[in-house]
């Protein structure tokens, strides 16, 4: 029986035959009744205005800063419902590349162990899984590449299962509803997923507790906080140096190894999940990296898609957030938009960004067969 749940979700979630129209420069894009609207690229962005999935219309947008595109995200869509995935990579791609590549499977494994049925413990053993899967990879890698030890990812994951929404998140991706306020006409802006950065006092204060006897637990350097004065993040994909012991040694750079031993992980893996009843007046989800939400407000962005057209809403959040950027810096936009990549991250980050606008009659009647779907952003532009 297990079995034949397995092939019946394999053939729903996978993958369909189909080509890109993005030039073919590392865009993943296998879609039937995909939707409307072709893939773009502007320099460094690259884009897709419009398209349909099981649970409504999608507008995304890349936009590279790093040498190396450190972002991955991706949508899958078919009968079951909608998943979409945001890995904000940091210390190189490897770690996000590596999401992408498995988190979905397991998720996809782990929904078939539970007899068909989505539950929180269904996304967090699928997360572990994906944990587990990397940590090998890096011993695996380790006398060659000991560097894959100091890779690691957030990983933003909103699942529409059903007519529940699961958010889960490791590190400090967002994902922000739009909800309509009843019949005055306002949008209120929600954010629905719990981040882990050591600059939130929550995320100080919950290390603290964990690690009563480490005062250096989380240190302000330079302004900022974090955690063993080495990295913002408390939660993550990989960074296994700061999880392992074994990893946390030479040959690995010295700026990650810690003075004293290493007793128990200071990072974690576990992700926070939360369940949302979706609601008639819940409008649309913007998931997006950090290095969107770095400069726009979660009223701001929804303030901008609630106020413009539907088709290119991922693309419009990226522009805004790239002329505030420029404004920072007290630049104009277009010379912004001059910089290389490399030189670009000194001015913003590399910037992922879904908008979904929520179609409750699809929703509810399961008619997701109809709209299959399987994209993943470029691996660089």
């Amino acid at each position: 029986m297990l079995q034949g749940l397995m092939d019946l979700l394999s053939l729903c979630w996978k993958p369909f035959s189909g080509t890109d129209n993005s030039g073919g420069r590392g865009v993943k894009s296998n879609h039937s009744n995909g939707g409307d609207g072709d893939f773009g690229k502007d320099g460094l962005l690259w884009f897709r205005d419009s398209g349909k999935c099981a649970s409504g219309d999608f507008s995304m947008a890349v936009i590279q800063a790093n040498m190396v595109l450190e972002d991955q995200s991706q949508i899958e869509s078919g009968p079951f419902g909608t998943f979409v995935g945001v890995y904000d990579g940091h210390g190189g791609p490897e770690a996000a590349r590596y999401v992408c590549d498995h988190l979905f499977r397991h998720f996809q494994a782990k929904s078939a162990d539970d007899n068909g049925v989505v539950t929180p413990d269904t996304i967090r053993r699928a997360f572990l899984e994906t944990e587990k899967g990397f940590t090998a990879r890096v011993e695996e890698m380790w006398p060659a590449r000991p560097n894959f030890a100091t890779v690691g990812a957030c990983c933003l994951v909103g699942v529409i299962y059903q007519q529940t929404l699961f958010v889960a998140n490791l590190g400090d991706s967002r994902v922000v509803l739009g909800k309509k306020i009843g019949n005055t006409g306002v949008m209120a802006a929600i954010q629905l997923s719990a981040e882990h950065n050591a600059n939130i006092e929550e995320t100080r204060r919950e290390l603290k507790e964990l690690h009563p006897g480490d005062p250096q637990i989380v240190v302000l350097k330079h302004g900022v906080w974090r955690v063993k004065g080495i990295i913002q993040v408390s939660k993550s994909i990989g960074d296994v140096y700061m999880k392992h012991a074994r990893f946390n040694r030479e040959p690995i750079n010295g700026k990650f190894r810690l003075p004293e031993p290493m007793n128990m992980p200071i990072m974690s893996a576990t992700p926070s999940i939360l369940s949302h009843p979706l609601q008639a007046g819940d409008s649309f989800l913007i998931f997006a990296s950090d290095g969107l939400w770095e400069h726009l407000s979660n009223e701001k962005a929804v303030e901008i898609v609630h106020n413009n057209p539907r088709a290119g809403s991922a693309k419009r959040l990226v522009k805004a957030a790239l002329q505030e950027a420029a404004r920072k810096r007290e630049m104009r936009y277009s010379d912004l938009r001059r910089i290389e990549k490399k030189v670009r991250r000194h001015f913003h980050d590399d910037i992922t960004v879904f908008v979904l606008f929520l179609n409750h009659d699809l929703i509810s009647k399961g008619m997701g067969l109809d709209n299959r779907l399987s994209l993943r952003s470029a691996l660089e532009h």
